[in-house]
């Protein structure tokens, strides 16, 4: 499930860190339902390994269980740029060995409609 604000934000700074704070948590719960929510139908997302997923295959791979422990984001940075943000942060998580591991990601998002949807993303991970 996904947490809804308890008062509207107040800008659009806020509802970029609450929806970057969502799309971590669907990552940590394998919420298709939630990631359906947040993704534009153009999405695409570059993924560690140099490939590239549209949205179908990305919601394909984010129902699969999710086996890193302790994801959290950290250093997030949003800039505003109209009806396009980017949104900016490392990432540090624990491999499912026991090893840690760290990333940096970066989240394409876009006023359509009145509303912010993620178009595309880019993960990194060492």
């Amino acid at each position: 499930m996904h947490a809804t604000p308890t008062t509207a934000p107040s800008s659009d700074l806020e509802t970029l860190a609450f929806l970057n704070r969502d799309y971590i948590a669907a990552v940590k719960g394998s919420d298709i339902r939630r990631f359906s929510e947040l993704l534009a139908d153009d999405f695409l997302c570059s993924l560690p390994d140099g490939s590239i997923v549209n949205r179908e295959q990305f919601l394909e791979q984010a129902g699969r269980p999710y086996t890193l422990l302790n994801l959290e984001a950290h250093d997030v940075h949003i800039r505003l740029m109209g009806d396009i943000a980017l949104v900016h942060a490392r990432t540090t998580f624990t491999l499912p060995g026991g090893t840690p591991g760290a990333g940096r990601y970066t989240d394409v998002w876009a006023r359509r409609d009145g509303r912010w949807q993620a178009v595309a993303a880019h993960v990194t991970r060492r």
